[in-house]
């Protein structure tokens, strides 16, 4: 029976880069990266460490809509963990309810039902606990379940709170606030937002 449980800094970047999969394209729109079924496919392969799935896995246009299901609802989640501040770009006019989106994450996470299961072999440090599916599941149902519990485990866990939508020009990403003073989610990210922000006083002193 496979593991489903992906707490912990896997699941952390799990989920990030689920949301992720939507980026600029360059041209001043969005891009998509699961716009097909193998986009997908290459996506899962990619995680394959992190996901209960066949290295053979291959995606079909359920599959596909399932993942995009529960990433719209992630995105959702994230524009509204970052309140006061202003969700990325690319969700201004994608955005779920709130309790739609969180629904659609407890439907999706709830398709496979699990236990927990320890393990604790002789040699290996300290026990740990993993969520292990009780039966058969379809591989579109074991990858939407995964995703939504990795999703929940962020939401729910310390890392929420360093969650931060990435407003430079030509940025949708959200990312992990690493100290105090970051701004951006990349170092390329901050000098086109000074670049940016340079012009516009230039601007502003020349009308």
């Amino acid at each position: 029976m496979p593991d489903i449980s992906t707490a912990g800094p896997d699941g952390t970047r799990l989920v990030l880069d689920l949301a992720l999969t939507l980026r600029h394209d360059g041209n001043g729109g969005v891009a998509d990266d699961l716009h097909t079924p193998q986009g997908l496919t290459t996506w899962v392969r990619d995680h394959a460490a992190e996901l209960p799935l066949d290295t053979g896995y291959s995606a079909d246009e359920e599959d596909l809509r399932q993942v995009c299901a529960v990433r719209a609802a992630v995105r959702t989640l994230f524009a509204h963990a970052v309140r006061p501040g202003e969700p990325s770009p690319a969700d201004a006019r994608r955005l779920l309810p709130v309790a739609d989106a969180v629904a659609r994450l407890n439907t999706a996470a709830a398709r496979v039902p699990a236990v927990p299961v320890l393990h604790w072999q002789e040699d290996d440090g300290a026990p740990t606990v993993r969520e292990t599916a009780t039966g058969d599941a379809p591989a579109a149902d074991l990858l939407t379940a995964a995703l939504a519990r990795a999703a929940l485990a962020f939401l729910t866990g310390p890392d929420r709170q360093r969650l931060r939508a990435c407003h430079a020009p030509r940025c949708v990403r959200y990312f992990l606030k690493e100290h105090p003073r970051q701004e951006w989610c990349r170092p390329s990210c901050g000098n086109r937002a000074r670049v940016a922000r340079h012009h516009e006083r230039h601007n502003s002193r020349t009308q």
